[in-house]
């Protein structure tokens, strides 16, 4: 009864979305979840006949049974792009997912490094060890970019243009963006190139991959998140942070320093500008400053 739905739900976010197989995949699973709750219940609907009761029923079954309020939400996204997929392809008229609501979730906000601390976090690499010119082109180019840690891992030197002071980067979905790269992450990735990575004995179709291990391969992102733990505890640094903090830090910084939103929202690859917003996290003191800069009653 859905076997053939989800057969061209594949297909479109496969072929029409551009997804990876892992996001294909993930979006299928929460179709299947629906489904299983539908054949718990001795439910014999089909996508056609499903009401939005059903979903309620559905996301009270998941709450019940354990699931966070973002694992919820991350379903209710997967039936929601299934059910507009119906209905862009016209099996069915009305969409009984645009009346669900999503569940609640206390919004965290991201931990951020001041400058000074990325500055004392990139000061305490040891360059007198083999990798520490490779750790600090790492490093520069991560709070540069404000890249995800798979992002780095996987950046090839032919998608680094250091004339146009940009790199190419492959993110969710494989979706290609361009991001500027700064002139320090440029400096250290040159360094780098010219001297500790013509030393290593390269494994086979590692060879563009800039960032690379002791054994010639490209890094794995536990050895980016170890290499920035032992940093932290080498400053003695109390924050709880990751390769991700990076990123928070880059659009924090940006934002602060007075980028537009939507210009930061292009850099990070957020599908969405909401995604964005969590970085508007400023203090009282910034906020009340801008206001009375360019409120035009101020003026």
């Amino acid at each position: 009864m859905w076997d053939s739905y989800i057969k061209g739900f594949r297909a479109y976010l496969k072929i029409e979305k551009s997804l990876s197989y892992n996001s294909v995949q993930a979006y299928i699973q929460d179709i299947n979840k629906f489904i299983s709750f539908l054949e718990f219940k001795a439910l014999k609907l089909s996508p056609e006949e499903v009401v939005v009761q059903n979903f309620h029923d559905f996301l009270e079954w998941t709450s019940n049974i354990g699931l966070s309020a973002n694992s919820q939400n991350r379903i209710i996204s997967g039936i929601r792009a299934f059910y507009k997929y119906l209905r862009i392809e016209g099996y069915i008229k009305d969409d009984p997912t645009e009346m669900l609501e999503t569940a609640k979730v206390g919004r965290k906000l991201p931990d951020t490094l001041e400058l000074a601390e990325i500055n004392k976090l990139i000061d305490a690499i040891d360059l007198s060890k083999p990798e520490g010119q490779r750790n600090k082109a790492m490093l520069e180019t991560l709070y540069s970019c404000g890249l995800r840690v798979s992002e780095l891992v996987n950046l090839k030197i032919s998608n680094v243009f250091f004339n146009e002071s940009y790199v190419k980067v492959t993110g969710k979905g494989n979706k290609e963006r361009f991001v500027p790269l700064g002139s320090h992450a440029i400096k250290h990735i040159k360094i780098y190139l010219n001297s500790y990575r013509p030393l290593i004995k390269v494994v086979k179709n590692n060879e563009d991959f800039l960032f690379l291990n002791r054994r010639g391969e490209k890094l794995t992102r536990v050895m980016v998140f170890t290499i920035i733990k032992k940093l932290a505890q080498q400053i003695g640094l109390k924050k709880k942070i990751s390769p991700h903090t990076f990123r928070h830090s880059f659009a924090t910084h940006l934002l602060e320093g007075g980028a537009d939103l939507r210009a930061i929202q292009e850099m990070l690859g957020h599908e969405s500008i909401t995604t964005t917003e969590i970085y508007t996290h400023l203090d009282r003191a910034y906020l009340l400053s801008t206001i009375l800069q360019f409120h035009p009653r101020n003026k």
